[in-house]
């Protein structure tokens, strides 16, 4: 009798494991992160597809901003781990630079 119910379970268990998923239809945003570490973004050039969404976290001791050179966006000081996020909906090449430390600079390529 337990010899059955092991075998029953292991069965339920394995038609479970290979069952197909449904699908919803909703499709998961693309995410992508820059890190702002050592007085630099990482990675510094960054391509993506349309509709992404860039998140940009400071991993430093210092304050970042993210200031597109276009002046479309730009995010307030960003102190150690806070965070920034700017979606791609267009194709083209993104500039972005720290305004408090202009040597840092960035690129977002959206394909």
């Amino acid at each position: 009798m337990a010899s059955r119910i092991v075998r029953a379970a292991a069965a339920l268990l394995l038609s479970a494991s290979t069952a197909t998923p449904q699908r919803t239809g909703a499709v998961a945003p693309a995410m992508a992160e820059v890190r702002i570490e050592e007085f630099r973004f990482t990675p510094a050039t960054l391509e993506i597809d349309p509709g992404t969404t860039v998140r940009w976290v400071n991993r430093d001791e210092e304050l970042h901003t993210v200031a597109f050179v276009d002046g479309q966006a730009a995010s307030p000081a960003l102190d150690t781990d806070e965070a920034f996020s700017r979606r791609f909906d267009s194709p083209g090449t993104y500039t972005y630079r720290c305004a408090i430390h202009p040597h840092m600079a960035g690129t977002i390529v959206v394909r």
